[in-house]
């Protein structure tokens, strides 16, 4: 079991970053694929990125591209996005997620979640 907590959202104006860090506790961190999603009010939960469980692999929706960056420190057993060149489109919780598939872009494929952190970027 895989256990996750987020931290690093908060107020930021457009055009600013923030980083986000997922704190996971389990035994089964580092063989697991980790992704970031988010979810804005009255909108469903959509994928932001994710990384292999050896790093070397990541992916990312449009929208993000060039501009967040997904990563992870198995050593530590945390996962972090960088988040760059945000507007206020980014505005949304953001949940990390654990799975034990390859990739995916589905929530319905992920099996833990934290609790979720909020950002919220103003114009």
């Amino acid at each position: 079991q895989v256990q996750l907590v987020e931290s690093g959202g908060g107020l930021v104006q457009a055009g600013g970053s923030l980083r986000l860090s997922c704190a996971a506790s389990g035994p089964t961190f580092s063989r697991n694929t980790m992704g970031w999603f988010r979810q804005a009010p009255g909108k469903e939960r959509e994928f932001v990125a994710a990384v292999s469980w050896s790093g070397r692999s990541t992916w990312y929706t449009d929208s993000v591209k060039g501009r967040f960056a997904i990563s992870r420190d198995n050593v530590k057993n945390t996962l972090y996005l960088q988040m760059n060149s945000l507007t206020p489109e980014d505005t949304a919780v953001y949940y990390c997620a654990a799975s034990q598939l390859l990739y995916s872009d589905s929530p319905r494929n992920y099996d833990y979640w934290g609790q979720g952190t909020q950002v919220t970027v103003s114009s």
